[in-house]
């Protein structure tokens, strides 16, 4: 297996070349090379992560995990002040993910902060935007973290708030402030929570930018790296089809894992901090909302017209054809070894996913992982 990803890698980086997207239905991933049966003898310090959801209805097999994210707990506000959080949706969920600790005791479980409502006793609200404006919830906040990691048994705290100083949706955020307030927070978590929980975020594709009507955008990220133990970048949904939404080097599309790589090594953050995020879903077009899990174009019909499989030769990944026009660009295990060499070549910590249901009954995808961190 190290023999064939070895001569893929150095295929790999001829990565400065643009050409015309290889979309020619038909050619095909390169082979079945990534023996996913064997299981790599697991490397300290190195992460395998996968973020597993509230709504999900699958229980995880952590064979192949050094972490589950578990997705996600929301913030309570009353009366403009911050009072509390709670896990979204059913509590049990929950505990049936935290009771996996004592079967796999290698597993640590980190609890993920979204900066949504959903919960039916919540309202829509100032989210991370107001708490960090504030010292004293910031404090409060930190203070609750602590304690529920302690009572709860779990390893670490997850701040996914997208994004500050701007917003997909209709959370409100301040372009003047958030990404100086979001530093403050994550030095406030560090300083209260006990050394041994882990503090992690999940960062944008690009490090820090300056907004389009002033202020700026994202994270910070040089200035939040000596709080964290590690970054779960997101390195997906970076284009929508035609394009690849992972590509590992397409200059051509708006964005790629080797730009975000380099954009927060270039700010300063150690490479061995940094976590390359892989998709187990496909990703069509945003304005339809098009994502489609793994599990599913495999179960995609050839008679209709799909073709899985396609290899991009630039972008190094796959991609599905619908009568020979783009469809959807994914992750399999092939790309996904690929990404392995690259990562551990720069030293950095590992991969993580979003999310596990979208992996097919066997396992695919999350043993690619396990396999390409732990090579």
């Amino acid at each position: 297996m190290k023999k064939i990803l070895i001569t893929s890698i150095a295929i790999l980086f001829s990565l400065s070349a643009c050409h015309d997207d290889d979309y020619i239905t038909g050619l095909r991933s390169p082979g079945n090379e990534d023996d996913s049966s064997e299981m790599a003898e697991r490397v300290e310090g190195r992460v395998a992560i996968s973020y597993v959801t509230y709504y999900g209805t699958t229980i995880p097999n952590p064979t192949y995990l050094t972490h589950i994210n578990y997705a996600f707990a929301e913030l309570y506000f009353k009366d403009g002040k911050y009072e509390k959080f709670d896990l979204q949706g059913n509590r049990a969920r929950f505990d049936q993910i935290k009771k996996l600790k004592e079967k796999y005791n290698h597993l640590k479980i980190t609890l993920s902060f979204t900066n949504t409502v959903s919960n039916p006793d919540n309202t829509i609200h100032g989210g991370f935007s107001a708490l960090c404006k504030s010292p004293e919830m910031r404090k409060k906040f930190a203070e609750d973290c602590k304690a529920f990691v302690k009572e709860e048994g779990i390893d670490g705290i997850d701040i996914d708030w997208e994004f500050p100083g701007m917003t997909f949706g209709s959370n409100a955020f301040d372009a003047e402030v958030d990404v100086d307030n979001f530093t403050l927070l994550m030095k406030d978590l560090r300083e209260t929570l006990n050394k041994s929980t882990e503090l992690t975020y999940a960062g944008y594709c690009m490090n820090v930018r300056e907004g389009a009507e002033g202020g700026r955008k994202y994270i910070d990220a040089a200035a939040v790296a000596p709080y964290v133990d590690f970054i779960n970048i997101m390195t997906y949904d970076m284009a929508d089809a035609p394009g690849h939404q992972s590509a590992i080097s397409r200059p051509d599309l708006y964005w790629d894992c080797q730009r975000s790589i380099n954009d927060y090594a270039k700010a300063g953050v150690p490479y061995n901090k940094l976590v390359l995020g892989i998709p187990f879903y496909g990703r069509n077009n945003f304005a339809s909302g098009g994502a489609i899990n793994y599990r599913d174009i495999l179960k995609l019909n050839k008679d209709e017209g799909y073709i899985i499989d396609n290899w991009d030769d630039t972008g190094k990944v796959p991609y599905v054809s619908k009568n020979g026009q783009f469809y959807c660009g994914y992750d399999n295990p092939q790309s996904i070894a690929i990404k392995g060499e690259w990562i551990l070549g720069l030293g950095m910590k590992g991969m993580m996913c979003w999310d596990y249901e979208g992996d097919d009954d066997n396992g695919t995808l999350r043993r690619a992982v396990w396999n390409a961190v732990m090579q």
